[in-house]
C-alpha cells in the first residue's frame, strides 16, 4: 500500500491557526508565500557579507546562526529548532549585509519566505502582525536572558537551564554547538555531561 505523501505544509498551518484566527482561505494564501527547501548536514544557506533575503520556518531539523571572530573562532547566536521561524534578523528586516552566517546543522525541511512578501502578510494581516509581534518580544526576552546567563551564571547552571528547557537539543546536536552555544568548552560540557 503506498504511503500519502506527508504536507510539508502542515506544522506551518498548525501554527498559524494556533495562534490567531484565519480563514481556509487566508491560510491557504498565508502558505502559498512559503517555499519549501531540504537541506543537507552542514550547508550553508546565507555568508556573512550577503544580504539575507529569507525567514526561515523549521518543519525538521536545526538552523544556527553564528558568527567568526577575527581569529576565525565560530560564536553561536542562536539556534532554531523546529517549529519555529528564525534568520539573521538584522540583516533580513534592514535588508543590509549580514555578520551572521546562518547553517543547516543537520539534514533539514525548511520552509523559506522572501522579504516582500513577508512584509506583506504583516503590513495587512493585523492578526499576524499581533503573532508577530509576540515572537519578537519572547524571541528578545530569550535574547537578553541568554546573554544574563552567559554574565552571571556557571557552566553547570546554564547546562543545567538547557537541559531543563530542552534537553533534546543536547541530544540531537554536536558537543562543539552546545558547547559554543552555552559560552564553555567542550571539556566542561563533558564533564557535566558525565555528571548527569
Amino acid at each position: 500500500m503506498d504511503k500519502q505523501p506527508v504536507d510539508p505544509y502542515r506544522l506551518l498551518r498548525k501554527y498559524f491557526s494556533d495562534r490567531m484566527p484565519i480563514s481556509d482561505e487566508d491560510l491557504n494564501y498565508f502558505c502559498s508565500k512559503y517555499r519549501l527547501k531540504r537541506t543537507k548536514r552542514n550547508q550553508v544557506l546565507l555568508n556573512a557579507g550577503e544580504v539575507n533575503p529569507y525567514m526561515y520556518f523549521v518543519n525538521t531539523g536545526c538552523l544556527r546562526v553564528y558568527m567568526l571572530d577575527q581569529s576565525g573562532r565560530e560564536a553561536t547566536r542562536f539556534l532554531v529548532t523546529e517549529n519555529r521561524f528564525g534568520t539573521a534578523f538584522p540583516s533580513f528586516i534592514l535588508q543590509e549585509p549580514s555578520m551572521a552566517y546562518i547553517q543547516s546543522l543537520e539534514p533539514s525541511e525548511l520552509l523559506y519566505i522572501n522579504f516582500t512578501d513577508f512584509r506583506e502578510l504583516t503590513d495587512n494581516f493585523p492578526e499576524w502582525q499581533r503573532v508577530y509581534l509576540r515572537n519578537i518580544e519572547m524571541d528578545y526576552i530569550a535574547s537578553i536572558k541568554r546573554i544574563e546567563s552567559l554574565i552571571t551564571m556557571s557552566a553547570k547552571d546554564r547546562y543545567n537551564l538547557l537541559l531543563e528547557n530542552d534537553p533534546g537539543m543536547i541530544q540531537k546536536l554536536p558537543s562543539k554547538i552546545i558547547a559554543d552555544y552555552l559560552g564553555i568548552s567542550q571539556e566542561t560540557l563533558s564533564r557535566l555531561k558525565s555528571k548527569k
